[in-house]
């Protein structure tokens, strides 16, 4: 991470992440949905467009850092997952979530310490 600031590099994959996990509302929107109806198609080309757009930031990212380090922050995308589900749609957040979540951010701690 030479060429991108540590902290920079950082802050970047982790808003990759967020955008990835939007995609998922969008999805769960659509599942919501009579298949095939217009409100469906709507939420599916919102959920492909933010897959571009995560696509995209991704590849940026991967110009600046290793993959092996970048790999290492995909595990948030799930804790915002878990965020998005409880607060949108809802969704309960078990014990069994929180110690996921910490687990994950334990991880990226440890990783971004070395």
């Amino acid at each position: 991470m030479k060429e991108f600031a540590g902290k920079y590099a950082y802050a970047a994959l982790v808003g990759a992440n967020l955008v990835y996990a939007c995609e998922s509302i969008f999805i769960k929107l659509a599942s919501q949905q009579e298949p095939m109806s217009l409100k469906y198609f709507v939420f599916v080309a919102c959920a492909l467009a933010v897959l571009a757009l995560y696509a995209f930031i991704w590849q940026q990212i991967l110009k600046r850092v290793p993959v092996s380090e970048a790999y290492m922050f995909k595990g948030t995308s799930l804790i915002f997952v878990l965020l998005i589900s409880a607060f949108v749609f809802g969704e309960a957040i078990t014990w069994t979530n929180v110690v996921g979540a910490a687990m994950i951010v334990g991880g990226i701690v440890m990783f971004a310490r070395t």
